[in-house]
């Protein structure tokens, strides 16, 4: 029963954290000459704290899969978010220091991600991005916002102790 319980937990809090990251979706500040975009990678993080690396491709999957449907995102968005919340929740699962976990997110959407795109944009979508390392810039910027966002949230849930009670269900 109590194993029943913790999936239950686990399924309602990736599902709020889907809405989150599709909610989020359309709050956009342009900077540089992009559009930065935090939420999901606020959501990647929070997930890989509270739920656990596959958890978090998961909520980045489904995510990104209804912003595409609702018209709200792009192809692209799979591959970023998917690679960042990977990256987020096996360096979190490694070595629980928030930190880090938020450069990996980071390095993951911002670079990893950021690289992936460019075959989808080409081969998907029918674009001709102008070279590989194209999307990096507008990717980090995004990426650092809502690391940054999530680093913040998360010290303030560590502070109040709801982190560790997130947590027990995983």
């Amino acid at each position: 029963m109590r194993k029943q319980k913790d999936a239950t937990k686990k399924l309602a809090l990736a599902g709020v954290l889907t809405a989150v990251a599709v909610v989020g979706s359309l709050l956009s500040i342009p900077v540089a000459g992009s559009k930065c975009a935090p939420v999901q990678h606020m959501v990647n993080i929070l997930a890989a704290v509270s739920l656990g690396p596959w958890w978090g491709v998961g909520i980045a999957f489904c995510a990104s899969l209804l912003r595409n449907l609702m018209g709200l995102g792009s192809l692209m968005a799979f591959p970023g978010s998917m690679m960042g919340a990977m990256c987020c929740g096996v360096i979190y699962a490694a070595t629980r220091k928030l930190f880090v976990t938020c450069m990996a997110e980071t390095i993951g959407t911002g670079i990893l991600g950021a690289l992936l795109a460019y075959p989808v944009a080409k081969l998907l979508m029918g674009a001709e991005p102008a070279g590989l390392f194209v999307y990096i810039i507008p990717f980090m910027i995004s990426t650092v916002a809502g690391s940054i966002l999530a680093y913040g949230i998360l010290v303030i849930l560590e502070k109040g102790k709801i982190l560790g009670q997130l947590q027990k269900a995983r």
